[in-house]
């Protein structure tokens, strides 16, 4: 068998009816005739939205297929004592001209219960452009009971128990299963989130769909899922050391770092026992590893399979990576 190498994916573009021009203006993707590029999906083993090898021998291959021939040599011991051969996590970037309607997302136990799903979705965002004012809704002002919840959504006053958050560039948000959330327009920001698309809509600011009918709501749903309660911070603060890996995120479904370099770092993976994903933020950088080479540009993830001992991270000029893993 052929010995794996860090794999590059096929993006795939999605419309949305709040999408904008930023992935196509800024990170320069060929969208098509997208005409709201809202989302790039950069790595995916969401059924339907399967992400395609497009480098080395397994080009035409998706995940799933590369999952079920090399297993623990592309997931790593641990994780797929847990997942099994189903890819875990969804690696997104996300564009809102508009707002995203006010939502919450199930955490595992109740997709399970509900809709026989293996994974809720617990996500992450940081945030790569954000225009002048821009804003973001995550968690509640106060702690509020569920009956209060539903009696400010039926007077049409949800927004005044809400928190919202100003926004700039490198700006970090956990949004744990059960917390409500919605983008505001002008941010474009990464997403890294467990491998699920359920999502429960709330609000949705009384906006028409394309088809110019009202987009379905979940409230039902939603009532149970949410997490009533308040919290000190909802930015994630965190550290960056030029040259040195700063830990932004942890938690038992994946943990996020950022790492802004411009010298040669040298990565040893053998004991994580877990795939890597880079998403690189800025310039481009070039990965070595043992037979071969990848260059790496702005708006583009690579994944290294569990298998890899190490890899020399080369940057063209100062680079800035996102390094995700389980």
């Amino acid at each position: 068998m052929n010995k794996l190498y860090p794999l590059k994916f096929k993006p795939i573009y999605k419309d949305k009816i709040w999408g904008g021009q930023k992935i196509r203006n800024i990170l320069k993707k060929d969208v098509g005739d997208l005409p709201n590029c809202g989302e790039m999906w950069l790595i995916s083993g969401v059924e339907g939205n399967l992400s395609v090898v497009e480098n080395g021998f397994l080009a035409g291959n998706n995940i799933d297929e590369v999952a079920e021939i090399f297993m623990q040599d592309l997931l790593g011991d641990k994780v797929f004592s847990k997942y099994g051969e189903t890819f875990p996590l969804l690696l997104k970037i996300i564009d809102a001209n508009d707002y995203l309607s006010i939502q919450v997302h199930p955490d595992d136990d109740l997709a399970m219960e509900r809709h026989q799903e293996k994974f809720g979705k617990t996500e992450m965002w940081y945030v790569l452009n954000a225009d002048e004012k821009a804003e973001l809704i995550s968690g509640f002002k106060k702690e509020i009971t569920k009956d209060y919840f539903v009696e400010k959504l039926k007077d049409n006053e949800l927004k005044d128990v809400l928190n919202t958050e100003k926004v700039k560039q490198d700006d970090a948000f956990f949004i744990p299963a059960g917390r409500i959330h919605a983008l505001g327009p002008g941010i474009m920001l990464a997403e890294i989130q467990q491998s699920s698309d359920t999502t429960y809509r709330i609000y949705d600011w009384d906006r028409l769909g394309i088809d110019g009918l009202p987009r379905e709501t979940h409230t039902e749903l939603a009532l149970d899922a949410l997490d009533y309660k308040t919290y000190d911070n909802y930015k994630t603060p965190y550290q960056t050391e030029t040259n040195k890996t700063n830990k932004i995120i942890e938690c038992e479904h994946f943990t996020t770092n950022i790492l802004k370099f411009n010298q040669i770092i040298e990565k040893s993976f053998e004991s994580l026992d877990s795939f890597v994903l880079y998403l690189c933020l800025e310039s481009a950088f070039e990965i070595h590893y043992e037979g071969g080479k990848e260059l790496v540009k702005q708006g583009e993830a690579i994944l290294i399979p569990a298998s890899m001992g190490k890899a020399f991270f080369i940057p063209l000029v100062q680079s800035k990576v996102l390094e995700i893993h389980i």
